[in-house]
């Protein structure tokens, strides 16, 4: 029972140290984004564009996709199921509770984890056991201010990029399914949703997303710099990179909403 208690505190202590070890990196990368830097400053730009490029624009296909698939089914379950009850107005608030709220902030965060956590984590790791960051700061320049913060306010720019994509297709896709289906007007349609939709859940929204992208990048960038001499960890810590990311995501997902709705 003993050994069981001191099983439990170290575990307890050790993912409170990474806690704290992530936060620190995003605090960081926030304050090289806003404070800025005299040298080198073409370098992180072109780490946070190249970032943003991967992780954003070359998921709006797959993000697109899916959001036009839950649009579709969103709408069709509203219009199905509560017919006698004015389904037509209440999709647009169907639409707010389940897109704008919840579906378009995580949808765009496990996307990005799945597409991008993991290349972060990988692509850090090969550069700490190929000594690349080890050449950077014998060279006197921080690799995490030229390395980590970039990726972490890239991917933070992506998450919240791709969620108002993933928000707006799903608002056209549910139309294209009930307003050519012939089952609710293009005014009721949208009148239902402004009348839905208010400043706090497009803040909600944002908040979400943004905060989910910075946990995402520093997570798997802490990950990937966990690495030591073998490249065999670096498989090990791209796995960790997601499930801490995901479950990271999942926990702050339900905060945030606790706050704002309950």
């Amino acid at each position: 029972m003993i050994n069981l208690f001191g099983y439990i505190g170290r575990a307890a202590l050790a993912r409170a140290r990474e806690v704290s070890s992530v936060w620190s990196l995003i605090i960081y990368a926030l304050s090289a984004a806003f404070t800025g830097m005299k040298r080198g400053r073409r370098v992180v730009v072109d780490v946070f564009f190249r970032q943003v490029y991967f992780t954003g624009y070359e998921a709006v296909p797959i993000i697109s996709w899916i959001a036009l698939i839950l649009g579709f089914v969103v709408v069709a379950q509203a219009l199905s199921i509560l017919p006698g009850l004015g389904g037509e107005s209440l999709v647009g608030k169907i639409l707010v509770w389940v897109v704008i709220r919840e579906a378009g902030p995580v949808f765009a965060a496990v996307i990005v984890i799945a597409r991008s956590g993991t290349a972060i984590a990988a692509e850090l790791g090969s550069m700490k056991i190929g000594r690349e960051l080890t050449a950077l700061e014998l060279m006197g320049i921080d690799p995490v201010r030229y390395l980590v913060a970039p990726r972490i306010i890239g991917t933070a720019v992506s998450v919240m990029v791709l969620t108002f994509c993933f928000e707006a297709v799903s608002i056209v896709g549910g139309f294209v399914l009930a307003g050519f289906g012939g089952s609710v007007t293009f005014h009721a349609y949208f009148a239902s949703l402004l009348e839905a939709m208010g400043l706090l859940d497009i803040a909600v929204s944002l908040l979400k997303s943004a905060v989910f992208g910075l946990i995402i990048g520093a997570v798997c960038s802490y990950q990937g710099l966990l690495v030591r001499k073998s490249i065999t960890q670096i498989p090990q810590v791209t796995t960790r990179a997601v499930m801490r990311s995901l479950t990271s995501v999942f926990f702050l997902d339900a905060v945030i909403t606790s706050i704002f709705y309950m």
